[in-house]
């Protein structure tokens, strides 16, 4: 397992423009559904023990915020070929499994994680309403192993500001998890 930061898009980065299949429905999702509502774009995947980590609390989290007007999407990115059980078929299951609310999508060409500069699993990127970047990083302190309480707290401050229509708090801790599993010859040239 690579341990990989996320890289700290810029902020006030426009949201990067997506039209992904969703795997449980098979139907497209696509930024424009989300017009005029803040937007969370997380970069996850099934096999990631940093996303199995949060992915449960996540999940309740989503549901939470969707109810307060929070657009949510996961996308993963990674490369069904080196990972079998990050492929669409096991995307879908893992989405009724865990009871996600939100469209799990399938970057198949990996040109979506590229266009957010996506690293690792999970990488987060909330957007305002007029989908500017105003969050990029870590969903709290927890790690595998760390005995820290997965939380949410700092996704949670991020969200809460934005529906409040105040600044999100300027010290972004980057996330942290595996890297993507990029196709051959396909890594990015921001990837390290």
């Amino acid at each position: 397992m690579s341990l990989t930061p996320s890289t700290m898009l810029e902020l006030d980065t426009p949201a990067p423009p997506f039209a992904l299949p969703d795997a449980s429905s098979g139907s497209t999702v696509s930024l424009t559904q989300f017009v005029g509502e803040p937007l969370l774009v997380v970069f996850m995947c099934n096999h990631c023990p940093y996303v199995k980590h949060i992915a449960d609390a996540f999940a309740d989290f989503a549901r939470e915020y969707q109810a307060k007007g929070l657009g949510v999407v996961a996308v993963s990115a990674n490369d069904p070929g080196h990972r079998a059980e990050d492929g669409p078929e096991h995307m879908a299951a893992e989405a009724q499994a865990r009871g996600y609310t939100f469209p799990y999508l399938f970057d198949a060409d990996q040109a979506v994680a590229k266009a957010y500069r996506a690293a690792c699993t999970p990488d987060f990127f909330l957007f305002d309403a007029d989908h500017r970047l105003v969050y990029r990083g870590q969903f709290d302190g927890s790690r595998p192993g760390n005995s820290v309480p997965v939380t949410g707290a700092d996704m949670r401050t991020a969200v809460n500001a934005v529906l409040a229509g105040l600044p999100v708090p300027e010290g972004q801790v980057p996330s942290i998890g595996c890297n993507i599993k990029w196709k051959p010859g396909n890594e990015p040239d921001y990837y390290g």
